[in-house]
């Protein structure tokens, strides 16, 4: 079944389909076909023996550094990985896979507020934060077909990505986040403050 959505942008198709598909599991790929299809069993497998409630394609682990001709999308990709691992607590290895499955108590419990491609990186926030199984299972990437190109642009969704994680960060961890952000001031503070002193 093809469903047509109105506005552009693929954080708002994921959102319409999650509000009108009912279904026990689901499954999000790009349809540029990097993803094998033939891997869906796979990805399907922790969730269906409960030990997932999301499961994630790891392009990383296998062929995506080779076959991967955007060299920056990789870096951007390691980047915010580490910087999840470092706000959260938690080692993730592809963080902008397209390639994701979901059950049912994931899709209808994540409100989604993204509207472009940084919505991996909120389904991913999501899951920690919440508290919910995640799982990576590594997957064969293959390039785009010749003549397709890729409607992601390295810096500027690169930056929306980051903007995301910081504004989700400040949501779920608001303590933490404040804290650091007055720390921070603190020090500018008295940085700014020391010659003067020493002056006088």
């Amino acid at each position: 079944r093809i469903s047509y959505v109105r506005q552009q942008g693929k954080g708002h198709v994921v959102r319409s389909m999650f509000q009108k598909i009912d279904a026990d599991y689901y499954i999000m790929a790009d349809g540029d076909a990097t993803y094998p299809a033939e891997a869906a069993p796979k990805l399907l497998k922790p969730l269906q023996e409960e030990d997932a409630d999301m499961v994630v394609g790891d392009r990383l682990s296998g062929t995506y550094g080779t076959e991967n001709k955007r060299k920056f999308h990789h870096f951007g990709n390691l980047l915010v990985c580490r910087l999840i691992g470092v706000l959260f607590h938690q080692k993730i290895t592809d963080v902008m896979s397209g390639y994701r499955a979901f059950n049912r108590k994931f899709v209808k419990s994540c409100p989604i507020l993204s509207n472009g491609f940084e919505i991996e990186t909120e389904l991913t926030l999501h899951a920690l934060d919440k508290r919910m199984s995640l799982v990576e299972v590594p997957i064969i990437y293959r390039d785009r077909p010749a003549g397709s190109f890729s409607k992601l642009n390295t810096y500027s969704d690169g930056f929306r990505v980051l903007k995301t994680i910081f504004r989700l960060f400040k949501d779920y961890r608001p303590l933490l986040f404040f804290t650091s952000l007055g720390i921070f001031l603190l020090l500018g503070a008295l940085m700014s403050f020391l010659p003067v002193f020493c002056e006088y």
